[in-house]
């Protein structure tokens, strides 16, 4: 897949945060600690995430870390909050901020790569990452798949608002709380990618 084929990237975040976020911008773990703010991120993923380091760079919670795919594992563990939950749509001009990473998987896997901007998508398996499910009757299958299909995005420290594009969100209860907290772009129900059907 070339850079031009991908239309957007996604943060997926609890939708209280969102006027902080246009407020602030995307923050980091660490510099969105310094903010009240509500996490949708797993706490054992978060332990082992603060203990690496991208190679040649920084901790990964130096990072905001987005997705090419929100239809993703981390996003099914989080589907029974989804009604609080939207899916941000990130311009992909964020590729050319300086000191951008490309995961060929999730971030926390000992088994993901790291690679620049420029070289990072010829890395990604974009079969994976944009196939509807990642299950498999080989279980080591289905742990690759699985962490393939959180390949990341990672911005040092923090994204500007300006890159933010619209939302998803997965129902009209959804769509009417985001709206109701000032978001003025646009706003897509898609339940599906929530996996709400």
């Amino acid at each position: 897949m070339k850079r031009s084929d991908l239309h957007e990237l996604h943060y997926i975040t609890p939708i209280q945060n969102v006027p902080s976020i246009m407020n602030h911008g995307i923050l980091c773990h660490q510099k969105a600690k310094q903010l009240n703010h509500a996490s949708v991120a797993m706490q054992e993923i978060q332990e082992i995430r603060a203990k690496r380091v991208i190679p040649g760079g920084k901790p990964i919670h130096s990072y905001v870390n987005l997705y090419l795919c929100a239809r993703n594992p981390m996003m099914y563990k989080r589907a029974a909050q989804h009604k609080f939950l939207c899916v941000l749509r990130i311009d992909t001009e964020v590729f050319d901020l300086p000191g951008v990473v490309i995961a060929d998987g999730n971030a926390a896997s000992g088994y993901t790569g790291f690679w620049t901007s420029k070289t990072g998508l010829d890395k990604i398996d974009f079969d994976l990452v944009f196939a509807e499910w990642w299950t498999d009757s080989n279980q080591i299958q289905q742990w690759h798949k699985a962490r393939v299909k959180c390949a990341e995005v990672m911005v040092p420290d923090r994204i500007d608002p300006r890159f933010i594009q619209g939302a998803y969100v997965s129902s009209q209860e959804s769509k009417r709380l985001l709206e109701g907290s000032g978001f003025v772009l646009s706003v897509t129900v898609d339940p599906k990618l929530f996996f709400q059907i």
